[in-house]
């Protein structure tokens, strides 16, 4: 079984999301004239799919910050090409004053240009170029959060976290794991159902031992270990005592014997799921917590018994 991608950072589901539904499904499905769009083929097929174009269009465009007539009615540019404030009434549900506000908001986005006739006449840039000018919007924000998010980050993170934490979420799950792998200096020692083991870990766990950072890993399918050979070379495999399927257990994962994670997998009905919504998990860290020291015992007899 391949490794598998479970999500994608917000990064990658903006930028890659805008071409796809913006450029492919958008003018890809619709053909731009004036007063409507094209239809080709069956007629009920080419409403519905363009219904869900512009629908998936308005929605990503709000999520970059737009506001609702704002949306709907770049989407309507970009199917006409140019148009008056009527036109874009004609094919989007934007009443026709309205549609000088959100081609005003349009415009100080740098998404529309204006030319001063009588009546006035607006135009959209390119799907690329829009798609440019959102992803460096959005780099440009990302820098200035993090930034301000490090200047009020406690000290104390730094330190040793007391107690036993948890995490609720798949994705949310696997970022922990990520951040955890980035974090290791000597070792890491890694459990896990094959299911689990996206490109994102594999990929931290490369940069890892390209580092330096020893890397056991339990042994999985033929075909997943031929993929982790590829990635991660010096990466040691040892025998694992569980058989994945039969449990519902998700990860175990340690940190340089001071950091430790443990995941399960429980469906709505109490069993096991594969469901992204329904993995738990519990981490801790430091030499005294129980959770690194039971989990630190447990991987010590792992690791004693691959060498008898």
């Amino acid at each position: 079984m391949p490794i598998v991608r479970w999500g994608k950072t917000i990064k990658q589901e903006l930028s890659e999301g805008w071409s796809r539904v913006i450029q492919h499904e958008l003018t890809g499905k619709l053909d731009g004239h004036h007063g409507g769009f094209h239809e080709t083929g069956d007629e009920s097929m080419s409403d519905d799919l363009s219904d869900q174009a512009r629908s998936t269009a308005v929605k990503q465009l709000k999520a970059l910050g737009l506001s609702t007539y704002a949306a709907r009615t770049f989407v309507a540019l970009i199917s006409l090409g140019e148009g008056t404030a009527q036109d874009v009434s004609e094919v989007a549900d934007v009443p026709r004053t309205r549609v000088y506000d959100a081609a005003d908001e349009l415009r100080d986005r740098g998404l529309v240009d204006v030319k001063q006739s009588s009546p006035r006449r607006y135009w959209a840039i390119s799907t690329e170029t829009a798609g440019r000018h959102f992803e460096q919007e959005y780099d440009h924000r990302v820098t200035v959060l993090t930034n301000a998010l490090d200047r009020l980050a406690s000290a104390n993170r730094s330190t040793e976290q007391q107690g036993v934490w948890t995490v609720t979420g798949r994705d949310t799950v696997t970022g922990r794991v990520v951040d955890f792998i980035s974090s290791a200096d000597d070792e890491v020692v890694y459990m896990t159902a094959e299911e689990l083991l996206t490109d994102e870990i594999a990929e931290s766990l490369s940069t890892a031992s390209d580092r330096g950072v020893t890397i056991r890993l339990a042994e999985m399918s033929q075909s997943v270990e031929a993929q982790l050979e590829r990635d991660v070379p010096d990466a040691q495999l040892f025998e694992s005592a569980w058989e994945w399927s039969d449990t519902p257990a998700g990860r175990l994962l340690m940190i340089d014997q001071q950091k430790t994670l443990v995941s399960v997998l429980v469906g709505a009905n109490g069993g096991y799921s594969l469901e992204p919504s329904d993995e738990t998990a519990i981490w801790g860290t430091g030499q005294s917590n129980s959770l690194v020291v039971v989990l630190k015992a447990l991987f010590a007899w792992q690791l004693a018994n691959n060498r008898e």
